[in-house]
């Protein structure tokens, strides 16, 4: 397909108020959402901008201080910058309040203790945060939004949040199922020891662990698990549904970015996410070239004396722009010694 003026992008997206901005790290992603976010909010229509990317480079690129909490930007501007840590305090909070409401008092302490060292658990962040970004969708959907704009972490990273509402919801149904399965157990259990008593008037009276209570013990656990497994479903309608959501995948014209790009859109693709777009950023302009870069070169001297003031205690080494792409172990190691 042929090249596309920019504002060709905006009218594409505009029917689809969901807009997911991925790609390579440092390809601009965060300047493309912020840029998405901040045209459609100075047309009068309602956005909100919101950042799963923990390296917090939004409120950079707003010149505004950013939290899990909604902030306003304008009148027709909202942003979130999604914390992973406060997320995941959250996320485990409610868990223990869940086994709080049924488990004997006695176990708490130990509880707790596996529920702290579990926020360090392999998966734990990505699942709250993941649970965080499926209510920040829904909740901005049903909120009458104009226009949803996420600006995601690294490729890999947003690959796993787009696709991990269906095997979330897979998930949870295999808890709903072994949660169901003991309930049978403990219906039957309860009939025996009822049918027992009756037939044995001297019997002690001895605790059933399966006898049900007026309130099932599990009858909160389960309550939350619906309300996730009920919210995975939505989020993954809402991503699947291209009249919905649109995927905009941010690159550079190198190699590497190139080549993570054409992976990315083959997992996509597997996964039924065609991506709605492609911007490749930070291209020169054949007007460009000797006032743009000597501008461009006055300006990094000028960051460079910035940079030096404000690392004082550290050596700094340059690497200067190369003329092609580096590549190969020779490329790579003339690179740091360039061979005289």
């Amino acid at each position: 397909m042929a090249l596309q003026p920019l504002p060709e992008l905006v009218k594409q997206l505009i029917t689809q108020p969901i807009i997911f901005i991925g790609g390579k790290g440092g390809v601009g992603k965060t300047t493309t959402a912020a840029a998405l976010a901040s045209y459609y909010a100075s047309q009068q229509q309602k956005t909100l901008i919101v950042s799963t990317d923990p390296a917090h480079s939004l409120g950079d690129v707003l010149k505004v201080q950013l939290s899990n909490e909604k902030t306003a930007i304008t009148p027709y501007l909202n942003a979130i910058e999604l914390n992973p840590d406060t997320i995941v305090d959250a996320h485990f909070a409610q868990v223990e309040r869940t086994i709080k409401s049924y488990a004997n008092p006695d176990m708490m302490p130990k509880i707790r203790e596996h529920l702290r060292l579990s926020k360090s658990a392999p998966g734990a962040q990505e699942a709250a945060m993941l649970e965080s970004m499926c209510q920040h969708l829904v909740t901005a959907v049903d909120g009458n939004y104009e226009h949803i704009v996420f600006d995601t972490a690294p490729t890999g990273h947003t690959l796993r949040l787009l696709v991990l509402p269906e095997m979330m919801g897979a998930w949870t149904d295999g808890l709903l199922a072994q949660q169901r399965r003991q309930s049978k157990l403990r219906s039957v259990a309860t009939r025996l020891d009822s049918h027992n008593q009756k037939h044995d008037a001297k019997k002690t009276e001895i605790a059933n662990p399966f006898a049900q209570k007026k309130s099932d013990r599990w009858e909160q656990a389960v309550s939350v698990l619906e309300k996730r497994k009920q919210l995975f479903r939505q989020a993954g309608q809402l991503l699947h549904d291209r009249t919905q959501t649109a995927i905009v995948l941010v690159m550079t014209a190198d190699m590497l970015p190139l080549a993570e790009t054409k992976r990315a859109i083959e997992q996509l693709e597997d996964s039924k996410l065609t991506p709605a777009a492609i911007v490749v950023n930070q291209l020169i302009s054949p007007t460009q070239f000797d006032e743009f870069w000597r501008l461009r070169a006055d300006r990094q001297q000028q960051l460079m004396q910035e940079i030096e003031r404000n690392f004082t205690n550290y050596p700094i080494y340059p690497i200067y722009l190369q003329q092609t792409d580096v590549r190969g172990t020779d490329a790579l190691s003339n690179l740091l010694c360039p061979v005289t």
